[in-house]
């Protein structure tokens, strides 16, 4: 047992690159004659050994704006199919090896390094442009023009500038590089950008003047909403109406705007209708024999409370048989118009009138509701 002796393959720090092609042909007479599932063993041999050879490679194109590892995983790559496609019969190993894995580092530049996409039909014309400017250099011992290097090429002048062109998305300057001399500005401040705000100045220009045809009051809304950024309720509390209001007058702005920025005449802004109104409430008090109705209409705020109150203690000092509130017409009422509802509510029980408040709107029986009225609503 200790006389037989083993024959191992030395390691390739002992053997060199120049047993190469002599391990390629060994590999070749090896796999011969087995399966093809069979070869994967001496495949990665051959490999292993040829791995330095393939970083030798590599690192002639070190220092050109790629890392290291990445040139040697290609050369890698190169090498692997340099091994699956050798033929003894064609030659060398060696150079068929070193054919692939240069070819496969410099499709790796081609393809892989470039800043900004460029067409592969142009990334071509470009190395051609390049040993096309060297050669017409030497031999004018000047830098040749567009025409020139056309004529060399046999290529249109106009594919010559777009090549030039595309050259310098090889490497493009970042945007974040400093200007240069003490000044703290970059390259990205001299670059011009595309305002996105131009298309509206017109519109902004005609709203501008629109604005000056509404009201004071319409006018003061619309830019606390807009521009200060406030709430309904924070607008309703400035103005002292209710937020119910603020929303109607926003709206009705708002639509008179839109017509008025798509006709060619601006419309007349209308305050005389009952529907286009100033938005004051609107209260009437009618009498017969057997009963006073106080009719109450539009939004009862701050402005139309103190007159609710006034009218309906009048109604209960003339002593009707009974005093209805019409609510039919209210769209709102805020905290100011139910105070005076209370104060009539409370006139009405030292007197002994009866009182009735009649057809009231959904949102308004929930504001009485809370006020403590839901005993005389009537729906």
């Amino acid at each position: 047992m200790f006389g037989q002796t083993t024959t191992t393959t030395p390691p390739p720090s002992d053997r060199g690159l120049e047993d190469l092609d002599a391990a390629a042909l060994a590999y070749a007479a090896r796999i011969a004659g087995l399966p093809p599932e069979r070869r994967g063993e001496a495949r990665e041999d051959l490999v292993r050994f040829a791995l330095p050879f393939a970083g030798r490679l590599a690192r002639r194109y070190r220092g050109r704006g790629e890392p290291l590892e990445d040139l040697e995983q290609v050369a890698r790559l190169g090498l692997v199919n340099a091994v699956d496609r050798y033929d003894p019969e064609r030659g060398s190993f060696t150079a068929y090896a070193a054919i692939t894995i240069v070819g496969e580092i410099k499709r790796h530049f081609r393809d892989r390094t470039w800043g900004v996409h460029v067409p592969r039909r142009l990334r071509d014309l470009i190395l051609e442009v390049g040993q096309a400017t060297s050669a017409l250099t030497s031999e004018l011992s000047r830098a040749p023009s567009v025409a020139e290097l056309a004529a060399r090429l046999e290529t249109p002048e106009e594919e010559i500038l777009a090549a030039l062109e595309s050259a310098a998305g090889y490497s493009p300057a970042s945007l974040n590089a400093p200007v240069g001399g003490e000044s703290s500005a970059e390259f990205g401040d001299l670059v011009g950008e595309s305002d996105n705000a131009l298309e509206s100045v017109d519109d902004r220009v005609t709203v501008s003047g629109l604005l000056h045809r509404l009201p004071w009051r319409e006018r003061r809304i619309l830019a606390m909403r807009f521009y200060g950024n406030q709430t309904q309720a924070e607008i309703a509390a400035r103005f002292g109406i209710s937020q119910m209001h603020v929303s109607r007058l926003l709206s009705r702005a708002l639509t008179w705007l839109r017509q008025a920025m798509l006709a060619d005449t601006p419309p007349p802004w209308c305050n005389g209708t009952a529907e286009a109104d100033t938005g004051r409430n609107r209260i009437a008090v009618k009498r017969t024999a057997e009963r006073t109705v106080v009719e109450v209409g539009g939004e009862i705020d701050r402005d139309g409370a103190d007159q609710l109150r006034r009218m309906m203690l009048e109604a209960v000092a003339g002593q009707p048989r009974e005093l209805v509130v019409d609510l039919d017409g209210a769209g709102g009422v805020d905290a100011g118009g139910i105070a005076a509802l209370v104060a009539g509510r409370d006139a009405a029980l030292r007197t002994g009138v009866p009182l009735r408040l009649t057809r009231v709107q959904p949102a308004v029986r929930r504001s009485l509701a809370a006020a403590g009225l839901p005993a005389t609503v009537d729906a």
